[in-house]
């Protein structure tokens, strides 16, 4: 006799649905997890990365390719990067998290590298979080190499891999992020740094969850550590990286990304978003969903040059970005902009159109005295 069909499983049977038959689900990673955290309201991203779709060969069928994404040669250097920085059990990483960051405790010289391997994310998700509750129950250090994390997002699990978690032998807990860019003299990219402090606060909220499930909750570090090149070697250097500001930002962020569930329950039957599909089938059924497009979007979500376009064929003013679309109040659109500037529309007494209009006889007087200079 069958199980009874709960509301996850039914959940879960939707979202295969949603995604095409025999379609395996892409897991969502920490990038794509601080993206989506980055744009709450878009709800086409939230049921896409929900149900597991590719959304760079969903932009290659719909015709608008991404240009989203590591290059090959990066990915290649970063894992040779990250192997280096592993080897003999993780010394040298160890080494960088003694010094930046708990200087007091003795040095880590016989750290234990538990394994952490199981079947599927769920197997490796429990394998890790009894590997980090025997961790914390020593005196000792402990190395996690790429240990597996679960976090609630939208009603809906994503499997997180950090590079590696770090156990201290107070029993708190540090996050490891390894990067294949460089610190010059000390310093790097602000904006590369920023990203992977996003990353760092993804995996921190879901250490915490996993820490909220011991009694007495161990201490996740909100000073994460990150790792490069020194300048232009192979040497690893690292810096301790406050991610307090990122986490609070995130946490609040993904509390208010709209339910998985509520935006399947209003999709009509039988939408699909296989790749497979025929492009206008496609298409049609992307466009049931709406999206919340600002340039942002073009370094952080594979769809943005379809949304954009799309966007720009609506003529919305959010394709202008978030900061213009913010001070426009309830003009959502370049047309509604206009016919307000003119005085065509809108309400006088809205702040918005009064301001556009002001702007108008302003520009209006300037190409007048432009016009009376040149004669």
């Amino acid at each position: 006799m069958p199980l009874p069909r709960t509301r996850e499983t039914g959940l879960r049977q939707r979202l295969a649905e949603l995604r095409g038959p025999e379609v395996p689900a892409k897991a969502l990673d920490a990038r794509a997890l601080a993206a989506l955290a980055a744009n709450p309201g878009c709800k086409r991203r939230a049921i896409l990365d929900g149900a597991g779709v590719d959304k760079a060969a969903l932009a290659d069928a719909l015709g608008s390719p991404s240009a989203f994404g590591q290059s090959q040669f990066a990915l290649t250097r970063g894992n040779a990067f990250e192997a280096r920085v592993k080897a003999d059990g993780g010394a040298e990483l160890l080494r960088l998290v003694h010094e930046k960051l708990d200087g007091k405790a003795e040095p880590p010289s016989d750290a234990e590298v538990p394994d952490l391997t199981a079947i599927g994310p769920e197997g490796r998700t429990a394998r890790t979080a009894l590997a980090l509750r025997d961790a914390t129950a020593t005196d000792g250090w402990t190395l996690l190499d790429h240990p597996m994390l679960a976090l609630d997002v939208a009603g809906s699990p994503a499997f997180l891999e950090p590079d590696a978690v770090v156990v201290h032998p107070d029993g708190s807990w540090t996050v490891v992020e390894i990067k294949s860019f460089p610190m010059l003299d000390g310093s790097a990219d602000p904006a590369k740094v920023g990203a992977a402090a996003r990353q760092a606060a993804v995996y921190v909220l879901a250490l915490e969850d996993v820490a909220a499930r011991l009694t007495p909750p161990p201490r996740v570090r909100h000073r994460v550590l990150l790792v490069c090149p020194k300048d232009f070697s192979n040497l690893a250097t690292a810096s301790a990286v406050d991610i307090r500001k990122q986490r609070a930002v995130t946490s609040r962020q993904l509390a208010r990304l709209t339910r998985v569930q509520d935006i399947a329950d209003a999709l009509p039957e039988g939408t699909c978003f296989s790749p497979e599909l025929p492009a206008d089938e496609l298409t049609t059924a992307v466009e049931t969903v709406p999206a919340t497009y600002a340039p942002e979007c073009l370094s952080a979500c594979e769809l943005a040059f379809h949304c954009r376009d799309r966007s720009r064929a609506d003529g919305a003013v959010t394709s202008l970005g978030r900061a213009v679309r913010a001070e426009l109040g309830g003009l959502t659109t370049v047309e509604d902009v206009l016919a307000a500037a003119r005085g065509e529309a809108g309400d006088p007494d809205d702040p918005a159109v009064a301001a556009l209009r002001r702007a108008a006889e302003l520009r209006a007087q300037a190409l007048g005295q432009g016009v009376a200079a040149c004669h």
